[in-house]
C-alpha cells in the first residue's frame, strides 16, 4: 500500500507542469495603443512558459523613472524595466546594479541585424552590452486632422508654415490649432522638432553635441524661437495634460496639429482612422530634406539573486528582439523595428514614411542620447515657463537657453 501510494505520488509530480517564472517589468505605456503594443510583449514572453507580470506605472516618462531608479538602487528590483535611449540608466550601470546582456547578444548576433548600429552602441558600456532597444521613435512627425480643417473650410497643409498660415481661419471655425499637453517634455519635445526641422541638422548637432553656446545665441536659433512663440499662440485653447489627450483632440477634430511622436499612430489605430484618409502625418513637420533622431525604448535588467529569473531573463531579451515579437509589437505601437531584417509589408502610410527617411540615412541621435537627465530637465523647466508665460519673449528664451547649453554635460 505505501509503495502503491508512493508511486502514485510520484506519477502525479512528473505530469504536474513546471512552473511558470514570473518576471515584472515596468514601464510606463498606459494609453490604448501603448497598451496593445504591450500586449504583444506579453504574450510573446508567456508563449515560452514564463509569466509576464505587468508594472504599468501610470504617467509619462518623467513621473516613473524616479519610481523605477528608487526601487533598484533601494534593494526592490523589478526584473526588466523600461528606459528611453540614452543616458537615462547610465549610473545605474556604472554603480554595477544592471547585468550585462553580452551571451544573449553574441548568441544572436545583435550587432548584425540592429540598425541602425547606434542603437546597440548607446547600450554599451565598457564594452559591455546592458539593454535590449525595442523600438524606433522618431519624434518628428506633425499630426493633421482632415475633419478639422474640412470643417474650417481649407485645405490640409503640406508643412509646419501652411500650418501656421492656417492658424487665423481654424480660430475662426472654434478649432485649436495646435494640441500640446501642458508637460515639459511634450513642449521641450516640439522645440527640438522645430530646431531640426527649421534650424537643420548641422545647427541641431551644434547645440546639441557640441554644446556651442554661440550657435544658441545665434541669428538662425533665433528663427526656431520665433517658431516656437507661434506654436505657443496656436495653443491656446488646448487645456490638456497628457499627450494621448492632445492627439484625442487631433482624432476628434477639436484640434487640428499636434507634433508628437510616432506613438501617435498607436491612438489613431485603436480609434479606428485610416492614415491618409482621417488624418495626414507629415515627417520631419512637412519641411525639406527630413530628418529624424533614433530615440525609442530599451530594456534593461536588474541584477537578480535568483538563478531561475535569471535565466528568463535572458528569455524575455531574446523574445523582445525576436523577428516576430519586433513586427507585432511595432505595428501596435506605430514605431518602427530595430531590426533591419524584418517584413514590414503591413505597414501604414505613416511607417512607411518614417522608414523611407531612415532608409536614406537621414538619421542622427536623440536629445536624450546627447545631452544629460539633468540637462534636459533644466530644458524642459525653461521651455514649460515659456508656454505658462506670455511675457516671456523668445528672445528671453534664446538667451537662457544659450546659457544653458553652454554649461550642458
Amino acid at each position: 500500500m505505501k509503495l502503491s501510494k508512493l508511486t502514485a505520488v510520484l506519477c502525479a509530480s512528473v505530469a504536474m507542469p513546471a512552473m511558470a517564472t514570473e518576471l515584472e517589468v515596468t514601464h510606463w505605456w498606459t494609453s490604448g495603443g501603448e497598451a496593445a503594443a504591450v500586449a504583444e510583449l506579453a504574450k510573446a514572453f508567456d508563449a515560452t512558459g514564463n509569466k509576464w507580470v505587468d508594472g504599468a506605472i501610470a504617467g509619462s516618462g518623467d513621473t516613473a523613472r524616479p519610481i523605477m531608479v528608487s526601487r533598484i538602487t533601494g534593494g526592490d528590483p523589478m526584473a526588466a524595466t523600461q528606459f528611453n535611449h540614452g543616458r537615462q540608466a547610465e549610473e545605474l550601470v556604472e554603480a554595477g546594479l544592471m547585468r550585462n546582456l553580452d551571451d544573449v547578444a553574441k548568441a544572436e548576433n545583435w550587432a548584425a541585424v540592429v540598425n541602425p548600429p547606434s542603437l546597440l552602441e548607446g547600450c554599451t558600456l565598457d564594452g559591455h552590452i546592458y539593454c535590449v532597444p525595442v523600438n524606433i521613435h522618431a519624434w518628428q512627425w506633425l499630426w493633421l486632422s482632415n475633419k478639422a480643417f474640412a470643417d474650417a473650410g481649407i485645405p490640409v497643409p503640406t508643412d509646419w508654415n501652411g500650418l501656421v498660415a492656417a492658424a487665423p481661419a481654424l480660430e475662426k471655425a472654434g478649432v485649436v490649432p495646435l494640441a500640446v499637453g501642458a508637460q515639459g517634455w511634450q513642449q521641450t519635445g516640439l522645440f527640438n522638432n522645430l530646431l531640426l526641422a527649421i534650424g537643420g541638422k548641422d545647427l541641431y548637432l551644434k547645440i546639441n553635441k557640441d554644446h556651442d553656446a554661440e550657435a544658441a545665441a545665434g541669428p538662425e536659433m533665433a528663427k526656431v524661437f520665433a517658431a516656437l512663440a507661434d506654436a505657443r499662440s496656436m495653443t491656446k485653447g488646448a487645456n490638456v495634460q497628457d499627450w494621448n489627450q492632445a492627439t484625442n483632440m487631433v482624432i476628434t477634430g477639436k484640434a487640428a496639429a499636434q507634433s508628437m511622436g510616432d506613438w501617435a499612430q498607436g491612438e489613431f489605430q485603436v480609434a479606428g482612422q485610416v492614415a491618409g484618409e482621417d488624418y495626414t502625418c507629415l515627417v520631419g513637420l512637412g519641411m525639406p530634406d527630413p530628418y529624424i533622431t533614433t530615440g525609442g525604448d530599451s530594456f534593461y535588467f536588474p541584477k537578480l539573486d535568483d538563478p531561475e529569473k535569471s535565466k528568463a531573463q535572458e528569455q524575455l531579451a531574446s523574445i523582445m528582439l525576436s523577428p516576430e515579437t519586433q513586427v507585432a509589437f511595432n505595428l501596435k505601437k506605430g514605431s518602427m523595428p530595430v531590426r533591419g531584417d524584418v517584413d514590414l509589408s503591413a505597414a501604414n502610410d505613416c511607417m512607411k514614411k518614417g522608414l523611407e527617411v531612415l532608409k536614406a540615412g537621414n538619421v542622427i541621435q536623440s536629445t536624450d542620447e546627447l545631452l544629460s537627465p539633468d540637462t534636459t530637465t533644466q530644458l524642459n523647466d525653461l521651455v514649460t515657463q515659456f508656454f505658462a508665460n506670455d511675457s516671456i519673449t523668445p528672445e528671453k528664451l534664446q538667451a537662457d537657453y544659450a546659457a544653458l547649453i553652454g554649461t550642458a554635460d
